[in-house]
């Protein structure tokens, strides 16, 4: 698996052929299948150690995985907001919104 640091450092040379294939896996409505690979790792919650329930199950993806997942979000926000397909009260999951805001334009 390589790393974020790896990646990074690499990044000036195989920033065309990483673009190329992140065009093409849009473009085809295809996340490439060997991204989709992780690592589990059990990570423990509370209770008894030894009970298997007491665990959750984390995926640690590959750094390509971030990346391409980073350049979907970056692209369908774009999309999104140029067409101005969201709401103007929606405030979940969007950048200099939160919930106070929203409680605020509740009572306002």
């Amino acid at each position: 698996m390589i790393s974020t640091k790896i990646l990074k450092i690499s990044a000036p040379f195989i920033i065309s052929p990483l673009n190329y294939i992140s065009n093409k896996s849009i473009l085809s409505g295809t996340f490439p299948t060997r991204l989709k690979y992780s690592i589990i790792k059990p990570v423990y919650k509370k209770g008894d150690r030894d009970n298997v329930a007491n665990y959750r199950p984390v995926s640690l993806l590959t750094a390509f995985s971030k990346v391409f997942e980073r350049i979907i979000y970056d692209r369908l926000l774009q999309h999104i907001e140029t067409n101005n397909i969201l709401t103007d009260v929606q405030f979940g999951f969007r950048t200099f919104s939160s919930t106070d805001k929203a409680s605020y334009r509740l009572t306002d």
